[in-house]
């Protein structure tokens, strides 16, 4: 069961979806002016309303365990006015906690109540679970996140040729531009040399610092099967993963999922961010990325000379964290207790 705030139809599949629509919905003549509006109305004056249809459709599912997202406001339709969780005796409530509250539109009340009141509570980094225990109080946590089937894992490639491909998946959030054009610049400094660069960006959008590079840039915006994505993955030598280093709520706390595909890749990741985020902790402790903590042009060259001469073992080093940390089957059944 999911909560939408603009017009969605069900999707058909083996499991069965509820939708909530909350009021007012965002439309297509909703403009940018009165989408700030909305979202007020709907978080205040008709949050109620929106909270009773939450109860009312739960109440009409027969289930053991409710599994409950830390994500926005709308989780607070499961407690009462002084706090307590509705369902209590009668079902086991479970909690996700994918990103910090602050990042997460979530208030600090409700996600505390979440964590002390759950049954079991998912967290996505180790980091995370304590900061909470910090805050909130001591509570045990399980870590569960996204995870990587034994086939999943890729031969890494054995040589580098002068003719390098880098890929990066996804949509690109402002905040990361800078970190994307500092990237180019290196780039561009190092195709001076013998080498030749082809980035490849999947599902990103046009950007126009781009243009007029000394490598070469292809976007890839059609829609493919998980299939394809793996294997032009695996084609890449370099999987570039950003973290944009503004905000210390996200970077100290969440792990991107895409970092765990490309652990399975054949290539070698570059890490480019924050030194002290809980992803780059937990890839230089097993050793498997390059990273790099600036936007200074020199400093990614040196970082990117340094994973081309150290690919193929920062590769296998990564195939070792996913085997150890991501491995698919050992997640499901933590969280089925198997």
């Amino acid at each position: 069961m999911w909560v939408a705030e603009q017009s969605s139809s069900t999707n058909q599949g083996p499991i069965k979806e509820i939708v909530i629509s909350s009021f007012p919905q965002n439309n297509k003549w909703t403009r940018w002016k009165l989408r700030p509006l909305f979202k007020r109305l709907r978080e205040t004056l008709f949050l109620p309303i929106t909270q009773r249809k939450i109860i009312k459709r739960t109440n009409t599912v027969t289930f053991d365990i409710l599994h409950v997202i830390n994500h926005g406001i709308y989780p607070t339709a499961f407690f009462t006015k002084r706090g307590e969780f509705k369902f209590k005796g009668e079902k086991e409530l479970w909690a996700s906690f994918h990103d910090h509250y602050a990042t997460a539109s979530a208030t600090k009340k409700n996600t505390q109540e979440l964590w002390l009141q759950s049954d079991r509570r998912f967290v996505i980094s180790y980091e995370l679970g304590s900061e909470y225990n910090q805050l909130f109080g001591k509570r045990e946590f399980e870590l569960i996140t996204d995870g990587l089937l034994q086939n999943d894992l890729s031969q890494p490639h054995k040589t580098i040729s002068t003719d390098i491909s880098i890929y990066f998946g996804g949509l690109l959030h402002i905040d990361y531009y800078p970190l994307f054009e500092a990237f180019a610049n290196a780039l561009d400094k190092l195709s001076d040399t013998n080498m030749k660069f082809r980035l490849v960006l999947r599902g990103t959008q046009k950007l126009s610092f781009l243009k007029d590079r000394m490598f070469t840039v292809e976007y890839r915006q059609t829609f493919v099967s998980d299939d394809e994505i793996k294997s032009e993955i695996d084609r890449a030598d370099i999987l570039y993963l950003p973290i944009k280093f503004n905000s210390p709520n996200f970077y100290l706390y969440s792990l991107s999922t895409k970092m765990i595909g490309y652990l399975g890749a054949s290539g070698a990741i570059f890490y480019h961010g924050p030194s002290d985020s809980a992803a780059n902790k937990l890839l230089e402790k097993y050793d498997s990325a390059i990273s790099c903590f600036s936007l200074q042009e020199d400093d990614i060259v040196r970082s990117v000379k340094s994973l081309i001469d150290r690919h193929s073992e920062v590769s296998n080093n990564a195939k070792s964290l996913a085997r150890q940390n991501f491995e698919l089957k050992k997640i499901q059944n933590i969280f089925w207790e198997n």
